[in-house]
C-alpha cells in the first residue's frame, strides 16, 4: 500500500484488514523466431471471489497486490456499501480465492444483484443495479489546469507502469495531484485498477476534489461512471473514448481528455476548464477554439 497521509479522525473506522497482496509477475521461459530459449515475465491473474456476510457478490480477476483495497473500492463503486464504517473486517484467503467482508449490519442486495449489466471493461466488468440510477446524486465540481501541468504530469507518469514494462498484459490507473501522481495501480483490467484507487482513497479519507485521474485503458461509460463517484473531475486517458462515455461525461460536466502521450491530447469534454499556456511546435499551424481558455 502506498505510503498516504492518514487523517487521523478516520482511523478508528478502518476495518480489520489481511495482508494478501500477491507478487505481481512471475517469471517463465518462452522460445523466439529463432528457436532460442529466455527467461521472460508475466502478469500474474488470479480469481478472487467477494463474499458479504456469506452472500456472494462478484469474482474478479485481478493481479491480486492489494486485493484488499481492490475490494472495498468495488464495493463502494458499486453502490453496495457506502460508509466504510459499515465494515467490520476484510479477509483474503488466495487458498479458496476469497474475499471475506463482514459488515456491522445486514444488507438485503437481492434486487440489486439481480441486476447486472456486463461492461467494455477488460476482463469483463460488471455493474450491479441500474447504472444511470447511480447519476442523480453526482454533483462535481470543476477546476482549471493548465496545458504545461497535464505535459508535465504525462511525463512523470510515463516513469511508472514497472508491471507492464516487464510483463505487458495490464492497465495502469493513477490518481494524480497538479503534475505528480499520489497513488499508481496496475491490473489485468482497468476497472480492477480504478477500483483499487477507490479503496485506498476510502482507507485513506482522500478527496477527489481538484484531483485527476489517469488510465491507460478507454474511457467508457463505466469508467466516467466510477471516477465520478470519486467526485474527480479531470480524467486523462492515453487510449479513446465511446460514446457512452462521453455523453455521460457531457451530463456530469466532467472534463474528458484522450489520446493523451508526451505533448499531444484531444479534449473531448470541458475545454473551458483547460488553459492553453504552452507554446505550439513550430512545424505546425496552431488554431485556437473559441471555447477554450489561452493563458
Amino acid at each position: 500500500m502506498p505510503e498516504l497521509n492518514m487523517d487521523s479522525s478516520t482511523t478508528e473506522q478502518i476495518p480489520l484488514l489481511s495482508d494478501a497482496g500477491l507478487s505481481p509477475t512471475f517469471s517463465v521461459m518462452a522460445m523466439d523466431e529463432y528457436g532460442m530459449h529466455h527467461e521472460k515475465h508475466i502478469a500474474g491473474e488470479r480469481p478472487l471471489t467477494i463474499y458479504v456476510n456469506k452472500k456472494e457478490i462478484v469474482t474478479l480477476m485481478t493481479l491480486g497486490t492489494q486485493p484488499e483495497a481492490l475490494v472495498l473500492g468495488y464495493l463502494r463503486n458499486q453502490g453496495f456499501i457506502t460508509n466504510i464504517a459499515e465494515v467490520q473486517s476484510v479477509q483474503v484467503d488466495w487458498e479458496t480465492e476469497s474475499a471475506v467482508i463482514v459488515t456491522h449490519s445486514v444488507h438485503d442486495w437481492d434486487e440489486k444483484l439481480s441486476q447486472r449489466t456486463v461492461t467494455s471493461g477488460c476482463g469483463q466488468g460488471t455493474v450491479f443495479g441500474n447504472m444511470m440510477e447511480q447519476l442523480d446524486d453526482i454533483n462535481i465540481q470543476n477546476f482549471n489546469t493548465k496545458q504545461s501541468t497535464l505535459y508535465a504530469l504525462l511525463a512523470n507518469i510515463s516513469k511508472e507502469n514497472e508491471v507492464y514494462k516487464r510483463a505487458g498484459g495490464v492497465h495502469g490507473c493513477a490518481l494524480c495531484e497538479n503534475d505528480e501522481q499520489l497513488i499508481f495501480v496496475e491490473d489485468v483490467g482497468r476497472h480492477n485498477a480504478v477500483d483499487t484507487i477507490s479503496g485506498l482513497m476510502w482507507l485513506n479519507n482522500i478527496s477527489g476534489k481538484d484531483k485527476t485521474f489517469y488510465t491507460t485503458g478507454r474511457l467508457t461509460s463505466e469508467m466516467v461512471i466510477k471516477v465520478a463517484q470519486m467526485n474527480i473531475s479531470v480524467l486523462l486517458s492515453r487510449s479513446g473514448i465511446t460514446q457512452m462515455g462521453l455523453s455521460i461525461a457531457q451530463q456530469l460536466k466532467i472534463t474528458l481528455i484522450a489520446r493523451a502521450k508526451g505533448k499531444h491530447f484531444l479534449i473531448f469534454n470541458g475545454a473551458d476548464n483547460i488553459t492553453l499556456d504552452a507554446p505550439p511546435p513550430l512545424n505546425r499551424s496552431h488554431k485556437t477554439s473559441a471555447n477554450i481558455k489561452q493563458s
